[in-house]
């Protein structure tokens, strides 16, 4: 059967389950979702439904595809079912990670390891774990990884998408910004959330602090994850383009120049944002450590749209040898 046809038989029980499951119980459509992928992993309908629901979600597991489903096509089609979620009432800042920026960012986590093994990966703003689980899925080298996510809903459906695909991802419900002595990592790979930390006195002695006005979230979970990295080790963020420019950005520069390297930059295209105010850059870091040193010159750059392929390839090529060049040298 193509991977197509898994992907839309397996979204078609997913969210026929959901719908089913909302409706019974009148849950939103992500919490429904969450239950319906734990009844796809356990492969039995446990829960206290009506006869007709059970009956209606058997038949839908009877449907489902069988057998060990290939880890990308789980993801794929719990992907457009939380899409559809999404759309009900999530905000456009919290919006899903796209693929083509998943693929790519995976792309560049291998570049920085090179051939190191036994990676511990930490995603502090983990959502439903897309952008966590896509990159496990394109890795050999992660010996575990972990997630931190606040919301309940998104984190039940993490789980469920954890375990379909088969992937030992620890994950953590809790507030990434208040948690203190996390556990140490190697990596730290994130698409940062936009918008405002509300909790003053958690923040009030962070470094990154703005000197007026309230604590961006991005810069609060930044800082509290970057306590989790081990030295020298290394972080790819989706940021905002307004993180280095916006009013009382001062204090976040300080604290990057003292605490690491930024090794790049690079601009996603514009194309991908409904709103000019949602873009989005990949952040390239490491922390200072032994034999840290800025590279001679950072990697900036516009990334091409992901749907222009000959512009895309030539990027890549550019982005290689720069790597080769000014990456590998320094750590060969």
């Amino acid at each position: 059967m193509a991977e197509q046809t898994k992907i839309e038989q397996l979204f078609h029980a997913l969210d026929e389950m959901a719908i089913t499951i909302s409706e019974e119980h009148t849950y939103t459509y992500l919490d429904a979702l969450a239950e319906a992928g734990d009844i796809l992993y356990q492969g039995v309908v446990d829960q206290p439904f009506s006869e007709s629901v059970q009956e209606k979600i058997k038949r839908l597991l009877t449907g489902a595809p069988k057998g060990e489903l290939d880890r990308e096509v789980v993801r794929k089609a719990f992907q457009l079912a939380i899409l559809k979620g999404m759309k009900e009432n999530v905000q456009p800042h919290h919006a899903m990670t796209p693929d083509g920026v998943a693929f790519f960012v995976s792309y560049l986590l291998k570049k920085l390891i090179g051939e190191e093994q036994n990676i511990r990966l930490f995603d502090p703003a983990m959502g439903t774990a897309n952008l966590l689980t896509a990159i496990l899925n394109e890795t050999d080298q992660a010996e575990g990884a972990i997630g931190a996510e606040v919301d309940d809903a998104l984190v039940r459906i993490a789980f469920a998408m954890a375990n379909l695909q088969r992937h030992s991802l620890q994950i953590l419900q809790m507030d990434s910004v208040s948690q203190r002595g996390l556990p140490e990592v190697d990596v730290i790979v994130s698409d940062l959330p936009v918008g405002y930390y509300t909790h003053d006195e958690v923040v009030s002695d962070f470094q990154t602090h703005p000197e007026e006005g309230r604590m961006p979230a991005e810069y609060a979970i930044f800082e509290n994850s970057w306590s989790a990295l081990k030295q020298s080790g290394f972080a790819v963020y989706l940021i905002p383009n307004t993180m280095f420019t916006r009013e009382g950005a001062e204090a976040l520069h300080h604290f990057v120049k003292k605490e690491a390297v930024t090794l790049g930059l690079l601009q996603l295209p514009e194309s991908m944002f409904k709103n000019d105010q949602y873009a989005k850059s990949i952040w390239l870091l490491q922390k200072n450590g032994p034999g840290v040193q800025a590279p001679p010159q950072a990697l900036f750059a516009e990334l091409p749209s992901f749907t222009r392929a000959e512009a895309l390839n030539d990027m890549i090529k550019r982005i290689n040898e720069w790597f080769e060049q000014f990456f590998h040298s320094k750590n060969g």
